[in-house]
C-alpha cells in the first residue's frame, strides 16, 4: 500500500500529526520504546506494523537516531544519584534516624 506522508495519523502517547513527522518520532525512540508505541492511520483506524514503518522510512531517508527517551525513565536513572548525593551530605546521626525509621516501616 502506498502511503502518502502527508497523511494524517496518530503516534500512541504523542498525538495526531502527519506520517513523515510519526515515522520520524517512531525512529527517533530507543528500540525497547519502540515495541510499545503504535502508529495508527486516522482514517481507517488501521495499526501500522513496524516492518512497514521501518520500510517507509528507509524510502524517504529517516535513520533510527534512538535519542528520545522516555521521561519515566529519565527519572528513574537519576534517583540512584539524587539518594547517592543526599547520603554523602547527611550528617552521621541524620543517616542512623533515618536507617532506624526505615526498618520500623518496613517492619509493619
Amino acid at each position: 500500500m502506498t502511503s502518502d506522508p502527508e497523511e494524517l495519523v496518530r503516534l500512541q502517547g504523542y498525538g495526531e500529526m502527519t506520517l513523515r513527522t510519526a515515522i520520524a518520532t517512531w525512529m527517533a525512540l530507543e528500540p525497547r520504546d519502540r515495541s510499545s508505541t503504535a502508529v495508527f492511520r486516522i482514517r481507517d483506524g488501521e495499526r501500522l506494523a513496524s516492518g512497514e514503518i521501518a520500510e517507509l522510512a528507509s524510502d524517504w531517508g529517516i535513520e533510527s537516531t534512538g535519542e528520545i527517551r522516555s521521561r519515566a525513565r529519565e527519572t528513574d536513572r537519576r534517583w540512584p544519584e539524587i539518594v547517592r548525593g543526599m547520603v554523602r551530605e547527611a550528617p552521621l546521626p541524620a543517616l542512623m534516624v533515618a536507617f532506624l525509621a526505615g526498618v520500623v516501616v518496613a517492619r509493619r
